[in-house]
């Protein structure tokens, strides 16, 4: 019986996670769920998987979820210590790090530092801290395995001797694709009339709004470009975004032989879900089986950085090492969030990070406490940034 602690259980990743346990309760036991503030959903989530712990983000919200599972044996608690409590507990084997943001930094490392089985949804741990999660892993001997779609394709698709020796592999190129999101064929020139409700209507995923706005402004895969350099141990001249509107083929790995292994799937998150709680088995998802017969057709298109400037940004940001990917990740952050409330534009998003990896100089990431130091300049500047723009 494998015991999970769900991070960011309320989440889309965190439903589709449920989603998936619930269809074996043979095989995984919950023992542990977070939630920031969406308290009823969570307490809902608690009377039907039974946790030993439940943790929100404040204590207002403990005290309100206390009250609506006051019947349950359930322990509550709140913040960020009680996250990365949970994430380390020897009372859990498996932690699905699927808290969006640099919220979710602390507990995922927490959870890698105890050598827990990572499944990794959180991108921005990787973005953030890179070499010191690594290494985190690596000290600890965590097993960490990717949620993303794209990178549990390509992880899927290379040769299972990549891990222990990758330069031996005849790995030539990483190949993440990208639906290209909402705007794809929107004239480039009207972007900046965007507005929220269009920026997170995505073609073809259910997300968050957050990651809907950054799969518009492909800074959602800039973010993927970075995690992959990190888990793959690719360089940016090995990694090539190809825009793939059908979202059938997750994402690819070209070899020097002039092979390529591609991972193909209905677009559902619940297939990279099932993968990495089974790994190396496979168990079923509740995802529809793929018909082929019924694609019409499957495009490819290379990315155009003028529509898409938030992926050259990234791209910038990986080449220039060190604290930059903080700097990009903490920017959009604030960006998004001031474009989803209405206070800067669509455009206005990746010109307030450019400006702010102009003005924050970038630094040696030698410790989590310096790149949280370069994450909070960050966030001042492009607060600053677009308050003036309001």
């Amino acid at each position: 019986m494998q015991r999970i602690t769900i991070l960011g259980a309320t989440g889309s990743i965190g439903a589709s996670t449920l989603d998936v346990l619930a269809r074996h309760p043979e095989k995984y036991q919950v023992h542990a769920l977070s939630a920031h503030g969406r308290v009823e959903q969570l307490a809902a989530q608690c009377r039907a998987f039974r946790p030993a712990r439940a943790v929100v983000g404040s204590a207002e919200a403990a005290r309100h979820l206390a009250q609506l599972i006051a019947d349950l044996p359930t322990e509550v608690d709140y913040g960020e210590q009680a996250l990365c409590d949970i994430a380390a507990s020897p009372d859990t084997d498996t932690v699905m790090a699927a808290i969006v943001g640099a919220a979710g930094l602390a507990p995922t490392l927490a959870a890698a530092r105890a050598g827990k089985k990572v499944l990794l949804a959180n991108k921005e741990a990787l973005v953030m801290s890179g070499q010191l999660f690594m290494d985190a892993v690596k000290e600890h001997k965590a097993t960490l395995l990717p949620i993303d779609s794209e990178h549990n394709a390509i992880f899927q698709s290379l040769p299972q001797s990549y891990a222990r020796s990758p330069h031996a592999a005849g790995v030539a190129r990483i190949l993440l694709t990208a639906s290209g999101g909402p705007f794809l064929q929107r004239a480039v020139e009207t972007l900046e009339e965007v507005t929220p409700e269009e920026a997170c209507k995505h073609p073809n995923w259910v997300m968050g709004r957050k990651i809907s706005v950054d799969s518009a402004t492909m800074m959602n895969k800039g973010l993927e470009v970075i995690e992959a350099h990190w888990l793959f141990g690719a360089p940016a001249d090995k990694i090539e975004v190809v825009i793939h509107p059908q979202s059938v083929i997750h994402s690819m790995v070209s070899y020097v032989d002039g092979s390529v292994l591609a991972q193909l799937g209905n677009p559902d998150m619940r297939t990279p879900i099932a993968h990495a709680l089974a790994f190396p088995q496979r168990i079923e998802s509740g995802v529809p089986q793929l018909d082929l017969t019924q694609m019409a057709a499957l495009q490819f298109y290379q990315p155009d950085f003028a529509r898409f400037p938030c992926l050259a940004l990234a791209f910038d940001a990986l080449r220039a090492g060190g604290t930059a990917p903080a700097v990009l990740n903490a920017a959009n952050e604030v960006a998004v969030q001031a474009f989803l409330e209405r206070r800067i534009g669509f455009r206005d998003i990746d010109r307030l990070v450019a400006r702010v990896m102009q003005d924050i100089p970038h630094e040696a990431a030698a410790s989590i406490e310096a790149v949280m130091a370069q994450d909070e300049r960050a966030r001042r500047a492009a607060a600053q940034f677009a308050a003036g723009r309001a």
